[in-house]
């Protein structure tokens, strides 16, 4: 079964600091955390794919109707610090086993060294239905 754990940054809850904010040495610890878990899930053969993303004031958002030009805002977005920080794909045998790697995820180390106790939040990759002939 496939999941995909959404790392969604919200600020408190362990972490109310920005990791930009953060010391070289945290930020290193980090990062060095989160390929510690990608190569776990690589040796566990459950590592599909997993990728950190830019900051929401970087993203687009597009519409299109199909016949006039395709329209491409920068918004509207909440006014609120959460984020989708980045995900994991993995391929386990049981939900369970995404749980446990949602809470080891949850406590990768942050400011000053401390779990930033980021939630994580789980779903299952669903398959399309098949289409009938």
């Amino acid at each position: 079964m496939r999941y995909m754990l959404l790392m969604n940054y919200e600020g408190g809850a362990g972490c109310d600091v920005p990791m930009g904010e953060w010391a070289q040495e945290d930020i290193a610890a980090h990062i060095e955390f989160m390929h510690g878990l990608n190569r776990e899930l690589t040796e566990a053969g459950e590592f599909v794919d997993a990728q950190g993303l830019a900051a929401p004031e970087t993203s687009k958002v597009v519409t299109w109707d199909g016949r006039n030009a395709p329209v491409i805002t920068d918004g509207p977005f909440a006014e609120s610090k959460e984020f989708l920080a980045g995900y994991w794909i993995v391929d386990v045998d049981s939900a369970q086993r995404a749980l446990d790697i949602a809470a080891k995820a949850s406590t990768a180390p942050g400011n000053g060294g401390v779990p930033i106790q980021q939630p994580i939040e789980v779903r299952q990759v669903m398959a399309a239905p098949a289409l009938e002939s």
